[in-house]
């Protein structure tokens, strides 16, 4: 059975999707400072900025989803949504 999306919620997906990010940056940010706090020598510039990163991927990643979801609808419109066939399975 076919389906389509024809509207993306350009707020919603921009939270859940802003949200992910914050998420996903996070464990890269813990490592990378605990590399430059355990090996002597290596000195990281701006290390208090790997801090900021995860709060920038989060409010960047809202206004570009927000950006994108509203293009997508307006594309939706003239050409149609994203088709995907979904298929019934049993439970077992």
């Amino acid at each position: 059975m076919k389906k389509q999306i024809s509207r993306i919620s350009p707020v919603q997906t921009a939270k859940v999707v802003a949200l992910l990010y914050f998420v996903i940056s996070l464990p890269f940010v813990i490592l990378m400072s605990l590399f430059f706090a355990v090996v002597p020598g290596v000195k990281a510039p701006m290390t208090g900025m790997m801090f900021v990163f995860p709060f920038l991927y989060l409010i960047f990643g809202f206004i570009f989803t927000v950006i994108g979801a509203w293009i997508y609808n307006l594309v939706a419109k003239w050409v149609g949504g994203v088709e995907f066939t979904t298929t019934e399975i049993e439970n077992s």
